[in-house]
């Protein structure tokens, strides 16, 4: 058998073993030769590859017979030469696990250790670019990969899409076993952690699953807003979580949202959260956009050290790719993927008609609520006193750049905008639009404020 006949049989399994199973047991596996009856796999760590033996053996040998009948057995084996890999078992020498179809015991549990989902390489602190959205963030971080003595547990961190949460995690597992390469550390998401609960369930294997969370020395869960509504999940979850705390164990959690906006989150667990650091990663602004493009220039420079970039095509990606940067660096790969291949000068020209459907819907749609938010953020009042019927001069002003400014970035029609400032009708918001436009010609402050609000609305 090849490797490329394991690369199409790895498809098959995907569809057989489920996506999620897939990316965290079938992927890592490495496909080194056969050799007489034997076809022999490296895995990142002995128990991975006694997990993968017991639990997927079976399946990969029915595979593998399809291909190559004369293959009886399957071994997975930790390669010897990964004994300097940070995710490598701290064992002195490579063990083997050996597929159930021909050895239905296999190895004692010598090495309890859950196997971590696999860690991106490219995650690390060097490669993270610190901005003012993210500075906390990535100073609490820094300090909980220090291993030192638990100051703040757990550590939560939540932002959108593409801020930074599990690039952040990646790396303080990857300097937490840099730095203490014997210690403990589990990285999984909420998905895959009740994933391995209902197995054990189903498997009448709790102890061994309550033994395994309850020995770890670092707990990080990605996407903890899986579990919610699962409450049997969510039970377990509380239990491993206060075993760990009390063992002044660190966890580490990230969320798409801060405790206490998950839904159907358990009261006991969103207060168990809260009581460690929470930090929000904010969405980025300019500067940190443009950062984190310049960083990524530098990497393709390597790689395409013949292209030409001319001057103000990053400010424009900066300026036009707002709300994920996982876009943003793709659109960035791409566009020097392109480049190279038709062999020109990477111009702005070129970058709109390479990046059109990319730019197209990442243009940013301001809506009413936002500028509301916003308006009453900067000139701080009350956004109930923006809206309601208060005709002071203090409330007044502000209502009207309100409305100025939503006429002026939305689609809405001026009676909706109007409804939307409690009722009013479209003569007053008309009268609103055409007051600021008069004294932003003669009013400095006026117009500053307007400049100001319509940066901070499109960043």
């Amino acid at each position: 058998m090849t490797k490329n006949e394991w690369g199409q049989l790895k498809q098959e399994l995907k569809k057989t073993v489920g996506s999620n199973n897939f990316t965290t047991w079938i992927a890592p596996l490495e496909f080194d030769d056969v050799a007489g009856e034997v076809a022999s796999f490296s895995v990142p760590t002995s128990f991975f590859g006694n997990y993968v033996a017991q639990t997927f053996g079976d399946q990969i040998l029915y595979h593998l017979r399809a291909i190559d009948p004369s293959i009886r057995r399957v071994n997975f084996a930790v390669p010897t030469s990964a004994s300097n890999d940070p995710q490598a078992p701290q064992t002195p020498k490579a063990q083997r696990a050996k597929s159930p179809a021909t050895d239905p015991a296999p190895e004692a549990a010598g090495d309890a250790r859950i196997p971590t989902a696999p860690l991106d390489p490219r995650f690390k602190f060097d490669t993270f670019v610190v901005g003012k959205p993210n500075e906390l963030a990535h100073a609490a971080a820094k300090r909980v990969a220090e291993g030192g003595p638990v100051t703040f547990n757990p550590l939560f961190l939540y932002g959108g899409v593409g801020l930074g949460k599990t690039h952040l995690m990646h790396a303080i597992a990857w300097e937490l076993q840099e730095q203490q390469p014997g210690l403990n550390v589990v990285y999984l998401s909420a998905e895959q952690f009740m994933y391995r609960f209902v197995q054990a369930l189903r498997e009448r294997k709790m102890m061994d699953f309550k033994e395994m969370f309850r020995s770890v020395d670092v707990l990080m869960v990605d996407d903890v807003q899986f579990i919610a509504g699962k409450d049997s999940t969510q039970e377990e979850f509380f239990h491993t979580f206060n075993a760990l705390v009390d063992q002044r164990k660190q966890i580490i959690i990230s969320a798409d949202c801060a405790p206490g906006e998950i839904e159907n989150l358990e009261e006991r667990i969103r207060s168990r959260l809260q009581c460690g650091l929470v930090v929000d990663l904010h969405p980025t602004n300019y500067e940190l956009r443009l950062g984190i493009l310049q960083s990524k220039v530098e990497y393709y420079r390597g790689q395409y050290p013949d292209l030409m970039l001319a001057d103000g095509v990053l400010e424009f990606l900066a300026h036009r790719i707002t709300k994920n940067v996982r876009v943003l660096e793709g659109a960035l790969t791409r566009l020097f993927a392109f480049a190279s291949l038709v062999g020109q000068e990477i111009t702005l020209e070129l970058t709109q008609d390479c990046l059109a459907d990319v730019l197209r819907a990442s243009e940013r749609q301001v809506t009413i609520e936002e500028i509301q938010r916003q308006v009453s953020e900067h000139y701080n009042i009350r956004l109930s006193d923006l809206v309601g019927p208060k005709r002071l001069r203090v409330y007044a002003r502000p209502r009207q750049m309100a409305m100025f400014l939503c006429k002026q970035m939305t689609s809405r029609s001026l009676p909706e905008i109007g409804r939307r400032f409690g009722g009013r009708d479209h003569t007053t918001v008309m009268h609103g639009v055409r007051r600021i436009e008069e004294l932003s010609r003669k009013d400095v402050q006026i117009a500053e404020d307007i400049e100001l609000l319509r940066r901070t609305l499109e960043e």
